[in-house]
């Protein structure tokens, strides 16, 4: 497992999801477009230093000052070996986080096209032959892909953040809570006991 990059997102001051969205959606953003899916736990800095003193000497000393100044503060730890399922509903439905995971942060790439065009597009493919009408909608003129983060806590807290590849700069990636609902519900559900 590795940590991503801890650098000050742009200022939300009330929520550490909304920071830790950020980071995780700049740090796999850092990789450049057609990434595989990407999966984090997140843990409260602080609880995890006073469970693991010995923490304070792997974690960057600013992540370590922030802790000790917000209780709310979160790090984020990649999920390495992640299984090779069909989609993202089958990985989804495998996953279930220990107690001590406070929450978790996915990134996913997709395609996107305006409601009409994706009805035009199942009116000329059949309708078994997801493959075809995957890449029929890839081709699209209207298509756009954008890189979604989605992080969730077990008190029902989440935040999103969303990039378009045409509008691939840190000054226009899209935040708000309610952005995927979908996606936000299915990783909320990988947190229930």
């Amino acid at each position: 497992m590795s940590e991503p990059d801890t650098t000050t997102a742009p200022a939300r001051p009330s929520s550490s999801l909304w920071r830790t969205v950020a980071e995780v959606e700049r740090y796999v953003a850092a990789d450049g477009w057609g990434a595989p899916v990407r999966l984090f736990a997140l843990v409260r800095t602080a609880d995890a230093l006073r469970r693991d003193p010995a923490l304070a000497d792997r974690l960057p000393e600013h992540v370590v000052a922030e802790a000790r100044a917000d209780a709310g503060h979160l790090t984020s730890v990649e999920q390495d070996g992640l299984p090779d399922v069909a989609d993202l509903d089958e990985l989804l439905g495998q996953l279930a986080w220990p107690p001590g995971v406070d929450g978790a942060a996915l990134v996913v790439e997709r395609v996107l096209v305006p409601p009409d065009a994706e009805a035009e597009v199942r009116a000329v493919t059949a309708p078994d032959d997801e493959e075809a009408r995957a890449a029929a909608l890839a081709a699209h003129p209207l298509a756009e892909d954008v890189r979604i983060a989605v992080g969730v806590l077990r008190d029902g807290s989440h935040e999103c953040a969303v990039r378009s590849r045409s509008k691939d700069s840190d000054g226009e990636v899209a935040t708000g809570a309610d952005l995927v609902p979908g996606l936000v519900g299915a990783l909320q559900a990988t947190l229930q006991d």
